[in-house]
């Protein structure tokens, strides 16, 4: 049986930067792997974002794991609900909910300098225990990614409320930014009574003492109803596998029907360890005959405008996850591997663009182009490209592509 690998670097794809000579950060990382599998295998381009989607993570992921997000996108909020557990009512909406930090009418930080899941924990559940109720009830997550779950929140359809990233508004006026459209007085409510309560609270005392930006307020999007997705394998016909640091890839997967295998030392930011989720894919694959793993370090580089981090993440990335994965494929003759970003995350912009993003395949039964290097713009160079990048799926497992 065929073994099916899904590597994602999620926002690794990048403009040019004067800087590294007109370079993008993958061209300018040492990528030895990604190389090997160009020239031994073949590049394309993929358009995960459709038009007049926002190029988000939860789009993108949908469309590499070969669903059309225009059909099965509900929302950002409903996927991390999965993973944490959390049965929605079809009335309820769940509300992605970052901890950030806010200077004056300022959005300083959307991640609360990555604030550490157990500070975290303790003041989401502050909140819950402030200002929940049997209508708003506060779950946390990792990190500064956390959970609010409205409940019959669609009779006031929150889920329509025109709600911004806090990562693509940072540095930009929270009043302005606030969530727009009827009703949405109840959420700004939230959002404000949150400041007037973790601005006070020890652990921001502490932080502040310690230099580190504190998580002084809540930032309420991505918001969705029970999203309704057939399963993976009744889509594709294989068992497998999600390895993910971040509470939307898992649930996502959990929605799907996939396995999802948290990896001790995964941390969806800088430090994640990357040469672990590798090690977890490959045993996987005794069992299993599919894996999709996500590493988010390029993604957090690019938002925070940080150029050598990303080229370092990328770096790690082909050489812990992607090199570990071609010495288990030596010892296979039937293994198919694809590699790619979700999105661009340029650090230019310190946010996600929607151009269409370069993948490389390589394994049995795949086409060999003989590429000299994987970058953006060899992938340019390629004659395979799809227009709805939830063909790319169906392409990787059976080499079958639509016309046109």
């Amino acid at each position: 049986m065929t073994k099916y690998i899904v590597l994602v670097a999620d926002g690794m794809a990048d403009y040019p930067i004067e800087e590294l000579g007109m370079r993008t950060p993958l061209e300018a990382a040492r990528t030895p792997n990604l190389d090997f599998m160009a020239k031994n295998g073949c590049l394309g381009l993929a358009k995960t974002i459709p038009e007049k989607m926002t190029p988000a993570s939860d789009v993108a992921n949908l469309s590499i794991l070969g669903y059309d997000p225009k059909k099965y996108y509900s929302g950002r909020g409903p996927l991390e609900a999965a993973n944490l557990g959390i049965e929605l009512e079809d009335d309820d909406v769940a509300f992605r909910c970052n901890l950030i930090t806010a200077s004056g009418d300022t959005l300083l930080d959307y991640s609360a300098g990555h604030i550490k899941t157990t500070e975290a924990e303790k003041l989401i559940k502050f909140l819950d225990q402030k200002i929940g109720t049997n209508k708003f009830r506060f779950y946390h997550g990792i990190s500064y990614r956390h959970l609010l779950l409205v409940k019959r929140g669609s009779e006031l359809k929150l889920q329509d409320l025109k709600c911004l990233a806090p990562h693509d508004i940072s540095g930009q006026s929270i009043n302005k930014n606030f969530p727009k459209g009827d009703n949405a007085d109840e959420i700004i409510k939230l959002m404000q009574d949150s400041r007037l309560l973790l601005e006070n609270h020890e652990i921001n005392h502490v932080r502040l003492d310690l230099k580190e930006n504190p998580a002084n307020m809540i930032w309420l999007w991505g918001q969705g109803k029970k999203p309704d997705m057939p399963k993976f394998f009744k889509k594709f016909g294989l068992k497998g596998s999600v390895i993910s640091a971040v509470d939307l890839i898992k649930g996502l997967g959990r929605i799907l029907g996939l396995d999802v295998i948290n990896v001790p030392g995964a941390t969806g930011y800088y430090d994640t360890d990357y040469l672990a989720k590798a090690k977890a894919a490959v045993k996987s694959l005794d069992k299993n005959d599919f894996v999709f793993v996500h590493v988010e370090a390029p993604d957090e580089a690019g938002h925070n405008g940080d150029l050598r981090e990303k080229i370092t993440a990328i770096e790690r990335f082909d050489q812990l996850v992607v090199g570990t994965i071609l010495e288990y494929c030596k010892t296979k003759n039937n293994c198919k591997v694809l590699a790619l970003p979700d999105h661009a995350t340029p650090v230019s912009l310190k946010t996600h663009t929607a151009e269409a993003i370069p993948f490389v395949l390589y394994g049995k039964n795949l086409p060999a182009k003989d590429f000299t290097c994987y970058s953006e713009k060899k992938a340019q160079e390629s004659d395979l490209y799809f227009e709805n990048g939830s063909e790319l799926m169906e392409y990787f497992i059976r080499g079958e592509k639509k016309n046109g």
